[in-house]
């Protein structure tokens, strides 16, 4: 297998956290990846945990409220708004922490996914803007990089398997 690349830069004065991942397939699936709701449940977690979509419509002005959920049945939700949407290029959202109920816990984070074809492979530059230096130290506390490598490493699995079909 082909080396791929994987970055992860924190850069706390500016807030934000960029993520590189380069992905063996082809860019269409990918992008599939990222915005259908019933292929995002297959990945959008770090495993044992599991992505439960309750609302997605994929569009400017539309959200994903989802829960991840943990092997016990504990919910951690979220709501996803999606801002901008260039297809099979780019989509901005705002993410923030959400009770059931789909109530907001601000302060939140700017999402912007940058999707490039470089030759059969697919290159996907994620920028992370935290409204806070306080929710962003959090995330990393909470261990953001550590489960978001293990959920790209879930969606890099996702895609050999439906790269084969």
């Amino acid at each position: 297998m082909e080396n791929l690349v994987f970055d992860f830069t924190v850069d706390k004065p500016s807030k934000t956290v960029t993520i590189v991942k380069e992905f063996a397939a082809e860019l269409a699936l990918v992008w599939d990846a990222y915005t259908k709701q019933e292929i995002l449940d297959q990945w959008w977690a770090p495993k044992p945990w599991a992505s439960k979509t309750k609302v997605m419509n994929f569009e400017e002005g539309g959200r994903r409220f989802y829960a991840m959920v943990s092997p016990e049945g504990q919910e951690h939700w979220a709501v996803q708004q999606y801002k901008s949407i260039s297809p099979k290029t780019n989509f901005k959202f705002y993410n923030a922490f959400a009770d059931k109920d789909e109530n907001l816990q601000l302060p939140g984070s700017e999402w912007d996914l940058n999707f490039t074809a470089q030759n059969e492979n697919t290159k996907v530059v994620i920028t992370i803007y935290n409204e806070s230096l306080e929710r962003m130290e959090q995330m990393i506390e909470m261990g953001f990089k550590e489960g978001f490598t293990m959920t790209l490493k879930s969606l890099e699995e996702l895609l050999a398997t439906l790269s084969q079909k």
